[in-house]
């Protein structure tokens, strides 16, 4: 049995191609499915789809790769769907090929949430877990609701426990999430690329947490925000995602682009943070291409706006345009290629680190904006500093002072969001792009 982990770094998620003898299956595959296709072998048919729960994090390929395989699509039978599929309940075994599958009902990350054992022939066996047992840790418990939070972090310890304890300890384990994933639980998970039932009931939070109390305040307590997306991406899985078009949308003039800014569209910069502050169009925004891109832009943009997505490289802007796609941003409006070049790029801010902050406030008192999270700024912040939350920046605009304005997150990247927006309002800004790590070293004081 051969095991393929298919990472999108971006969402912090892993897809899975599991083959042997030519017959393939496929576990919670993104929407971009060659490619899931690209790692079956060589004259390998996908026989089976598998889907551990409806995602709460991205628009789910299932449904398309299983259209275009004739696989089939196995989810919970108690998931209320509005296409065929192949309904599955604990203790449930399907078959590809040599391959043995017994669905194995694991609430807690959703309540219908079922993680896959699959064995060989010669007795190897692999579970796929994903959004369930993690790597030292487990998925979040309040994506469906805060009334349901308590009872499905309770169903969440007694699956993960009842997963270690009941299978070989040699078996390997395989998440969905957790490798940066809001997703996880209780921070990030363990960093490994691998593990087993036998590591993860001598290691996981909820293996090694005896009391379920306990855990159930440790739990809670560690919940951080999540992705204002998330809403939409169950119901679009739910309804049946339409398949992936990833055409190239049309190329407008830069000369458009404040009209379409000035008509609602968000007009999406994605180069690198300091060129964009160096020279850009006025009215639009930077959120540079990188691993953060989908999470932070569908977090920040209001759903359903128009985009039109703008570089110096195709390349680049059809690399975000995937990303877009996963979590269901696919009908964008334009694009806009070698935006560095155009004679609309006037616009500019200043860039500066904790050290230039501290220099300016050994003079006076500059207003420190932090945009990073609430457990982030509990955990400690610049002292005077305002705090608005990224999420929040658009919304609260008028509560921010109305002089020029120091912006800081934790590296840059969301600062650099929050920059961009601020600029776009026609405030004064500093993108202060630096390691938070920093801001003590550079002599600014520290207070929780």
């Amino acid at each position: 049995m051969q095991v393929t982990a298919i990472e999108t770094a971006a969402l912090g998620d892993r897809s899975y191609v599991i083959s042997q003898d030519g017959a393939a299956i496929v576990v919670d595959p993104q929407r971009d499915t060659d490619r899931m296709l690209a790692a079956v072998p060589d004259g390998g048919q996908v026989v089976c789809v598998l889907e551990t729960h409806l995602h709460n994090d991205y628009v789910s390929g299932g449904l398309e790769l299983a259209r275009r395989t004739g696989a089939k699509y196995a989810i919970a039978a108690a998931d209320e769907v509005a296409f065929p599929r192949t309904p599955v309940r604990d203790g449930n075994v399907l078959t590809a090929g040599p391959l043995c599958i017994t669905a194995l009902h694991t609430p807690g990350h959703t309540p219908h949430h079922l993680s896959y054992l699959v064995q060989d022939g010669d007795g190897d066996g692999a579970v796929f877990t994903g959004g369930s047992l993690l790597y030292g840790t487990v998925g979040r418990t309040d994506l469906i609701s805060a009334e349901r939070t308590e009872e499905l972090t309770r169903a969440q310890y007694r699956s993960a426990r009842e997963l270690t304890s009941t299978l070989p300890v040699e078996t390997t384990v395989h998440p969905t999430h957790g490798f940066g994933s809001f997703c996880a639980s209780t921070g990030s998970s363990t960093s490994t690329d691998e593990s087993t039932i036998g590591r993860q009931r001598d290691e996981n939070l909820a293996c090694t947490t005896a009391d379920e109390e306990a855990f159930v305040r440790t739990l809670l307590g560690g919940l951080t925000a999540y992705p204002s997306y998330y809403a939409y991406m169950a119901p679009i899985n739910r309804a049946g995602p339409a398949p992936l078009d990833l055409s190239p949308p049309p190329e407008v003039a830069a000369a458009q682009l404040g009209q379409r800014a000035a008509a609602g569209a968000w007009v999406v910069d994605v180069r690198q943070r300091r060129l964009f502050a160096e020279s850009h169009v006025a009215g639009t925004v930077n959120v540079e291409l990188g691993d953060s891109l989908p999470t932070y832009l569908g977090w920040v943009l209001p759903w359903g706006t128009p985009i039109v997505l703008a570089g110096d490289e195709a390349g680049d802007v059809g690399e975000a345009q995937r990303m877009l796609a996963r979590i269901g941003i696919d009908h964008l409006q334009a694009r806009v290629v070698g935006i560095s070049q155009v004679a609309e790029a006037t616009e500019t801010y200043p860039v500066a680190d904790f050290e230039g902050l501290a220099r300016v406030g050994a003079a006076r008192q500059p207003v420190v904006l932090d945009v990073r999270r609430h457990d982030e700024w509990r955990d400690g912040h610049i002292a005077g500093a305002v705090h608005v939350p990224l999420p929040e920046l658009e919304d609260r605009l008028d509560e921010l002072p109305a002089e020029r304005l120091w912006v800081h997150c934790a590296s840059g990247f969301r600062a650099a969001i929050a920059a961009s927006i601020l600029a776009r309002a026609g405030r004064d800004v500093v993108l202060v792009d630096d390691e938070f790590a920093r801001a003590g070293e550079a002599g600014l004081e520290l207070t929780a």
